[in-house]
């Protein structure tokens, strides 16, 4: 086992974040980056929300990694489009998340890199793993998602074994239905096509053949 004896200090002048702290904007940033031992915390309608130990295979792990496979290919062959990991954006100044994955488009889209790295804006389509339909993900975050104009928003319920695709449409979302092959299509990304069923049933490598279809597609 790999030991260390680095420690990691902390202002204690700065209060350290914790659930259900009412903050601005300003005040959640100051605390997050006091506490250098935090993976991942966020700051929805206002209200601080930090994320619990993160499991390997059924709970999040695994989904988040296929669902960046899956991002991370379609990037590789669609210039001009970024696929980013936890990363946090700044939605307003009651909202500031840390989402599973998102996919931005770089130049003339939604939002900007800004110049202490952050995502500003609300970026074309976000996915989050969530535990079930009780999560946050379908109730306060679908909320600011859908008033910031987030496109695209894909919920993993890994309880539940389904698969959200929600589509902003005259402000609200409406959910996508596959296809009579099962396919589900985006319609801000040409060619990010998803086999739900293979993706739940953890067959990469058919989600990954699906794709390369909708990526030689005539979108």
């Amino acid at each position: 086992m790999i030991t260390s004896t680095a420690t990691i200090t902390r202002d204690p002048t700065i209060p350290p974040l914790e659930n259900g702290d009412q903050l601005t904007l300003a005040e959640f940033e100051r605390r997050y980056s006091a506490m250098a031992d935090l993976k991942k915390a966020e700051l929805i309608e206002g209200i601080v929300y930090m994320a619990s130990p993160v499991r390997a295979k059924k709970k999040h792990g695994k989904p988040h990694s296929r669902i960046m496979t899956w991002l991370g290919t379609y990037e590789a062959s669609r210039p001009g489009v970024e696929t980013l990991d936890n990363t946090t954006v700044r939605l307003d100044a009651d909202n500031e998340v840390q989402p599973d994955a998102l996919l931005r488009i770089e130049q003339d889209g939604q939002s900007i890199i800004t110049e202490d790295d952050y995502v500003e804006g609300a970026p074309e389509l976000i996915v989050e793993i969530a535990a079930s339909t009780v999560s946050i993900d379908l109730h306060k975050k679908l909320n600011v998602y859908r008033r910031n104009g987030v496109q695209e928003y894909l919920v993993w319920r890994v309880d539940d074994g389904e698969f959200d695709w929600f589509r902003l449409r005259e402000g609200d979302y409406t959910q996508l239905e596959t296809n009579p092959e099962g396919i589900l299509c985006s319609e801000i990304f040409p060619g990010l096509w998803l086999d739900k069923a293979a993706l739940l049933a953890g067959n990469l490598a058919k989600v990954l053949e699906i794709l390369q279809q909708g990526l030689q597609s005539q979108e």
